[in-house]
């Protein structure tokens, strides 16, 4: 199936990647990705943790219809709990 692709500056055929979903166990809350994220497609939650009964941060795809798939919140973060995907051509 084929992927929705775009064209660098330079010509260079390229296939942005959306963020799918942010691993909830991985994630430490620190907000790198949420400052490296222009479009405000995350957000800071609060999430129970059960084992120590106390609340941690983590951050949240919030508003994923903003994502230009530039994959940019997945560099930003220290842990690697990003997983993207390109979106197909409809």
């Amino acid at each position: 199936m084929p992927f929705v692709t775009g064209t660098t500056k330079a010509g260079a055929s390229w296939t942005p990647t959306f963020v799918e979903n942010i691993d909830s166990e991985k994630c430490i809350g620190c907000g790198r990705c949420f400052k490296s994220c222009a479009r405000k497609v995350l957000g800071p939650e609060d999430l129970e943790d059960e084992e120590s009964e106390s609340i941690r941060m983590i951050m949240t795809i919030s508003n994923d219809a903003d994502c230009i798939g530039c994959a940019g919140c997945g560099v930003a973060c220290p842990k690697k709990c990003f997983s993207f995907k390109p979106m197909d051509v409809q």
